[in-house]
């Protein structure tokens, strides 16, 4: 009868009196040693696949996902994410009317993030706005749509900061939409059209 290890893992270790079998022993001893390492998959999709039937997931696993760049632990019969790798920036390309680094604050750029195991996105930077008379593109500054991954599930609103000069207000609304672009509201009136809206310090959920 095989023993197990001496940590508890439950790691079977072939007796002495076992039959020789060297494809088993190093298959067992591998496999559970897996079974506790941090596994790697292309991504979520993969996983699910493979770790089914004898392969079943327990409590406590550990899995890298490549795709989504997150490290997912297996916790009350769940998968949840404990972390992501370094996610770099991208900039926003903008519509007419629209430009990078007002008021100095730099281009406008976003990242995919996790945040307390919640995927999210993070901005900064900051636009410099030409009235005509009113805000170009009805609000819209996204010349085209973030990425599907980085779209929100459901309409994400925050608060954005905006000059005080030329404004009756320092701050306005940004709605990020699951169809991918960014809408800046709050510049309807007359006396609100501030010349530079900022986003850094800005998140919102996917």
């Amino acid at each position: 009868m095989p023993t197990t290890d001496d940590y508890g893992q439950g790691v079977n270790i072939a007796a002495l009196t076992d039959a020789p079998n060297a494809e088993t022993l190093a298959k067992n001893i591998v496999n559970a040693i897996l079974r506790r390492s941090v596994l790697s998959y292309a991504d979520a999709a993969e996983r699910d696949a493979t770790l089914t039937g004898a392969l079943a997931p327990v409590d406590g696993q550990v899995a890298y996902l490549q795709a989504e760049q997150l490290l997912t632990a297996r916790v009350a019969g769940a998968w949840v994410a404990i972390g992501s790798a370094t996610s770099s920036w991208t900039t926003v390309n903008l519509v007419d009317g629209f430009a990078h680094d007002g008021n100095a604050n730099g281009t406008v750029q976003y990242r995919r993030l996790n945040l307390f195991g919640e995927q999210s996105i993070q901005l900064k930077g900051a636009l410099a706005v030409t009235y005509s008379p009113s805000i170009p593109n009805a609000g819209v500054f996204t010349a085209a749509p973030l990425p599907t991954n980085s779209r929100p599930t459901k309409l994400r609103t925050v608060t954005i900061p905006c000059s005080d000069v030329d404004s009756t207000r320092i701050t306005l609304k940004l709605d990020a939409q699951p169809g991918g672009h960014l809408k800046i509201y709050g510049t309807n009136s007359s006396d609100t059209r501030p010349p530079w809206i900022g986003f850094n310090g800005v998140f919102y959920s996917l």
